[in-house]
């Protein structure tokens, strides 16, 4: 009976390995070059930066870093942080949900533009620009990057951040290191936000938009 029980608990553990969110993470950079060429050659083919993209995987769990900047030249991760997802205007999110709803408060999966900085509610701000179908609205949502006293530095696994309401919100000290990045680079960086596994996105042809004023208050 010992021996049974024994290999049960053995087997629940072994399982529990393989299926746990820090198993995923690594699953998730295991596959960040692919993902990185990807959106180089997209960049390649729109004019944008080829240097550094920025990964943001948000089927990992939000206590682990899952916002990845990854140098294209060298084809290598530069570094790494913390990042909420939306909380499609719920108490509380505990995994990403998607849409590209104005006003739903969700996180909305696809490829941005990150546009010129601004200074808003949270200081230093970037205004996004979906740039596909699945985002094509965040100008309109006021869906920016910016960081928040709330998000941590360090990973907080098995416990949760805060969400946000849509946007991509970070840590102020790794948001300082994002605007070395962005504000060096000669051409705009491009943010991809996927859920695991990935949705494809070479196809998506390069569309020029004409973006309607919106109100760019600050969301929390």
């Amino acid at each position: 009976m010992k021996t049974v029980r024994l290999v049960f608990f053995t087997g629940l553990a072994f399982s529990l390995t393989k299926c746990s969110p820090v198993r995923e993470q690594q699953k998730s950079l295991s596959q960040l070059d692919r993902r990185a060429q990807e959106i180089k050659l997209y960049a390649q083919k729109n004019g944008y930066s080829t240097r550094y993209c920025f990964l943001l995987d948000m089927g990992l769990q939000s206590g682990l870093k899952r916002f990845f900047v990854y140098d294209m030249s060298n084809n290598t991760m530069a570094f790494s942080g913390l990042v909420s997802h939306g909380d499609c205007d719920q108490d509380f999110l505990k995994t990403a949900r998607f849409s590209n709803t104005p006003g739903g408060g969700c996180t909305s999966i696809g490829i941005y533009k990150v546009g010129r900085a601004y200074y808003g509610q949270y200081g230093k701000t970037y205004k996004l620009y979906g740039l596909q179908e699945t985002n094509s609205n965040a100008f309109k949502r006021a869906i920016v990057l910016h960081g928040n006293i709330f998000i941590p530095d360090q990973e907080k696994y098995p416990k949760l951040i805060c969400n946000s309401s849509g946007c991509p919100m970070v840590s102020f000290s790794f948001l300082d290191k994002l605007s070395s990045v962005i504000d060096k680079s000669p051409k705009p960086v491009l943010l991809w936000v996927y859920d695991s596994p990935p949705q494809p996105m070479i196809a998506v042809p390069k569309q020029r938009i004409n973006w309607p004023l919106a109100n760019l208050r600050r969301r929390k």
